[in-house]
């Protein structure tokens, strides 16, 4: 089965494959020069960074004959002949050839050819011969070509040593091998891939498999350019391995990315088209919770879009059109929710109280933080999705309303995650590994981002801006370590939106009097974040550990770890005995053992941006919101690269100082994502849920809801 498989994947496409590129060293197994990252991580939980560095070599293996056939194309894998090492390791093709130790006899019968210097092949006759691939002394590999006749018996190539091939070296049980330097960077623009597409789950598990070195889990989304470098980068690990998971997540990935992926020196053209069309109906038996700022949320990290009670549609196109260096994507959908249920006026008040608000109930325009009353049913058309990029320099320089989701995690992320409703805004996005010299040598690649936008949704100042920093390297492929920052300032009636206030929003880093923090001169609403993700010694392809802390008003998480909020997560990428099957665990807490957090003054509010983290009355970060605690669990099993039934499990509970009298809330969920067709998936689940907040609604309820999705993929059109 998994010969088969191979047989029929082509391989990712290098662009400008043959090109000689100066020669470059082995990695080789280092250990960091101070404990620093151990730190680090030992504060998030991630205790005991192991270091063991041994290098093995090992004695490739030979083939006692060369095939007399003729070999495949360049773009075939054929079995048992795939070339297992990086790409940056690969033989040059171009340099002048050595006379090898058994050079093929060639037919005396016919005129010999003699093969010019970089030249790789003599001219070919009526029907072409096959090469014979040789090895030299300085571990090139000639290719010498031959005018054997049928009769002629195959060539042996000479046994060769470790010593003569050291690309060979086999790998240490356990290393903290330095990130690959391979470069596939292009000036090619490309969009951002949706964050509730099926790419993620498939490109994570590929990633906690043991591959996909490259990529940052905390800076998400990612460019189709950006993940098609990353699968370059490893394809040949992949493709040579006999792990079936990762060749099926391989093979889905390479469809998916099929019009992105050049073949050597060709360049890119026209790719333009609609790519989704989608509607997903969902029902509601009984009342849902809908407040993430106080209560909590029944459908979360949904974009924003409004659901309540009874029949709940979303109905949506996205199209993607790319050429050259520019980019433009634009998806929007028509949303409907029948009427909800909101809080009564006299449970209202003591929440606005207790958001230091300064209002008294009722007043004639709503609070999208505090929904009050009977909520009207909502009908309209809402951009979920709109941007246009140009790439310049490994960077993504976009405008428009951008998906963004700023940490390791799956169930939340405290710096970003969708959430809420998207913002418009600018972003620069460095979408591929940066390496700085000397530098890169201690710390690995880098990647950063920011992006700067209006919120919606805020009467306590009016219509702020918020800006975001993120800063996320990996000294080791399997180690990431990411640091966030995120400033709420400004708003009509306290500080005016200008170069000057973002700068000083920028730049501010201490403390603040109170003199200043109601002025103009306010730095505004600081927010940070930490995250780290490790796939775990001597279990890399099996374990991946991470951990993401958000706090306010503290530079960074880890210098403060009792005022911070923690989201912590173990993920099994395979059962044992059963390859197809994973299991998530994540565990969150914002509920800090200090007086501050008291009332809920700690996560995601502030005294001026009294409305907070939120877009559009939701909270733009994790779902657990304010002094919250909880987890969740998933138990999936892969029918493909991009099928798959999973049992999710989650629990929540609010503070009773927090949320008067508290809440409780969990909820069991069974879901499915099929294909139907090649380009047509359903997407279903049914979840139900249980939950308790005597404040609101007296007694134990429960709800279950019901969605299907079907999705339309039209295949793109492209114009080279």
């Amino acid at each position: 089965m998994h010969s088969r498989r191979v047989d029929r994947i082509p391989p990712l496409k290098t662009p400008d494959q043959n090109a000689v590129e100066p020669e470059r060293k082995l990695a080789v197994v280092r250990k960091p020069k101070n404990l620093l990252a151990c730190r680090l991580l030992s504060t998030a939980l991630l205790v005991g960074l192991a270091h063991i560095a041994v290098a093995q070599t090992a004695t490739p293996p030979a083939d006692s004959t060369t095939p007399t056939s003729a070999p495949a194309s360049s773009g075939t894998i054929q079995k048992d002949k795939v070339d297992a090492r990086p790409a940056f390791n690969k033989p040059k093709q171009n340099q002048p050839s050595q006379t090898p130790p058994n050079p093929p006899q060639p037919d005396t019968t016919q005129p010999q050819q003699t093969p010019e210097p970089q030249v790789e092949s003599a001219p070919a006759p009526t029907k072409a011969p096959p090469a014979v691939v040789l090895p030299s002394s300085n571990q090139t590999t000639t290719t010498v070509p031959t005018t054997q006749p049928a009769s002629t018996p195959p060539t042996t190539p000479p046994q060769t040593t470790a010593a003569q091939h050291p690309i060979f070296t086999a790998r240490p049980k356990f290393a903290l091998t330095p990130h690959p330097d391979v470069k596939v960077d292009d000036e090619y623009s490309s969009a951002y891939i949706p964050m509730d597409s099926w790419v993620y789950s498939a490109a994570l598990r590929l990633y906690s498999l043991g591959y996909l070195d490259s990529a940052f889990l905390g800076l998400r989304p990612w460019t189709r350019r950006s993940l098609l470098h990353m699968m370059q980068r490893c394809s040949d690990r992949i493709l040579s391995s006999k792990d079936d998971e990762a060749i099926d997540i391989y093979e889905s990935l390479s469809s998916e990315l099929a019009d992105e992926n050049l073949d050597g020196f060709a360049r890119r053209g026209l790719i333009y088209g609609m790519q989704s069309v989608y509607s997903r109906m969902m029902y509601i038996s009984n009342t849902p919770w809908d407040n993430s700022y106080h209560l909590g949320n029944t459908i979360v990290n949904d974009y924003g879009r409004p659901y309540a009670q009874g029949f709940n549609n979303s109905t949506g196109a996205s199209t993607l059109e790319e050429e050259g260096r520019f980019s433009l994507y634009v998806r929007a959908e028509y949303q409907h929710a029948p009427a909800g249920v909101g809080y009564t006026v006299a449970q209202a008040q003591p929440l606005a109280n207790e958001d230091e608000l300064g209002i008294t109930l009722p007043i004639a325009y709503p609070i999208t933080t505090i929904p009050i009353g009977t909520q009207p049913s909502q009908t309209y058309m809402r951009v979920v999705e709109a941007s246009l990029s140009g790439h310049v320099l490994g960077h993504e320089l976009s405008i428009g309303k951008n998906d963004a989701w700023l940490g390791p995690a799956v169930g939340g992320s405290w710096a970003w995650s969708n959430n809420a409703e998207n913002i418009w805004g600018a972003r620069i996005d460095r979408v591929e590994p940066l390496h700085i010299p000397y530098l890169s040598a201690i710390t690995g690649p880098f990647r950063y981002e920011f992006f700067v936008g209006s919120l919606k949704g805020h009467e306590y100042p009016l219509s702020p801006y918020v800006h975001m920093e993120k800063f996320s390297f990996k000294p080791y492929s399997s180690l990431e370590i990411g640091i966030q920052r995120t400033i709420i300032w400004g708003g009509v009636g306290h500080e005016p939106v200008t170069l000057h206030t973002f700068l000083k929003s920028f730049f501010s880093f201490s403390g603040v009097p109170q003199n200043i923090k109601f002025s103009p001169a306010d730095p505004g609403a600081r927010y940070s974040a930490f995250d780290a993700n490790w796939r775990l010694p001597y279990l890399e392809h099996w374990l991946t550990l991470y951990v993401d802390m958000g706090a306010h008003d503290d530079v960074n998480p880890i210098s403060a770890p009792r005022r911070a909020d923690f989201r912590t997560g173990l993920y099994l990428s395979h059962v044992p005995a059963v390859p197809k099957l994973d299991l998530r665990a994540e565990a969150a807490d914002s509920d800090q053992s200090t007086s501050i957090s008291l009332g809920g003054g700690a996560t995601y509010w502030e005294v001026v941006q009294r409305q907070g983290y939120t877009n559009n009355g939701q909270i733009m970060g994790d779902w657990m919101g304010r002094e919250g605690k909880g987890g969740q669990a998933w138990l999936t099993y892969h029918l493909s690269g991009n099928e798959q039934v999973q049992l999710e499990w989650m629990h929540a509970k609010n503070a009773k100082d927090f949320f008067p009298g508290g809440s409780g809330q969990n909820q069991v969920r069974a879901s499915a994502v099929v294909r139907i067709a090649k380009q047509l998936e359903l997407n279903g689940y049914v979840q139900y849920e249980e939950w308790v907040a005597p404040y609101w609604m007296s007694g134990r309820h429960s709800d279950t809801t019901t969605s299907l999705q079907i999705t339309w993929y039209p295949k793109l059109h492209s114009e080279q």
